[in-house]
């Protein structure tokens, strides 16, 4: 199993600097990660440097609390993608689906998925597991899928705690074969990752890349 081969590596903390963000730059290309997962801010300096290598570019859209409005979600979208994001990682609408407002959540979810594959770009929507029952957590799956999102993924990463191989279960039996599904926040190890990926996962997101590939 290459575990570089899942690994979106991730930089998404608030305070990291340009050096930092060439350094996962660096890591991603050397090791040949799926992609660099970073703010938006760094879409447009990534995606130059990555360019010429099989590295994408990724970016996170309404993070981490996934309540702004649909149209600045989209908005952030468009921008994102016009300044080279390959994949887009938004987050739903957690306080409506919490409400039971299912129609909103979905709706959300598809006007980004919308612009995303306008584009032909993969979009991941972040359900954020932490804050919801299992049962919530197969339902939020399910409208992810049923909106046409890519992959569903569990975690911010800035919530109470990440991804969890129960969850992870969850989530993958809930949508079955119709889309892919993301495992993000608090894989640290390669046993960790072997984990979510036995559990379902094809792909991982995580800041501890360079460890869980032995480096």
């Amino acid at each position: 199993m290459n575990l570089n081969e899942y690994i979106d590596h991730t930089l998404l903390a608030p305070e990291a600097t340009k050096t930092d963000v060439d350094r996962v730059i660096t890591e991603a290309i050397d090791n040949k990660f799926v992609s660099v997962m970073i703010n938006p801010y760094w879409v447009s300096y990534v995606h130059e440097k990555v360019n010429g290598t099989n590295v994408k570019t990724a970016t996170v859209i309404g993070f981490p609390l996934g309540a702004n409005t649909t149209a600045i979600k989209v908005a952030e979208a468009k921008d994102a993608i016009a300044n080279g994001a390959d994949e887009i990682d938004m987050v739903m609408n957690i306080g409506e689906f919490k409400g039971q407002n299912y129609d909103a959540v979905e709706d959300d979810i598809k006007a980004v998925v919308k612009a995303g594959h306008d584009k032909n770009k993969i979009v991941k929507v972040i359900i954020e597991n932490a804050l919801l029952t299992p049962e919530e957590t197969a339902k939020a799956s399910e409208i992810v899928a049923d909106a046409k999102a890519d992959f569903v993924k569990t975690s911010t990463g800035f919530s109470t705690s990440g991804a969890k191989v129960e969850d992870v279960k969850i989530m993958k039996k809930a949508v079955g074969d119709r889309i892919a599904v993301k495992a993000a926040g608090g894989i640290h190890t390669a046993d960790d990752a072997k984990a979510m990926i036995d559990a379902g996962a094809t792909r991982l997101g995580t800041s501890a890349s360079m460890k869980i590939i032995g480096k």
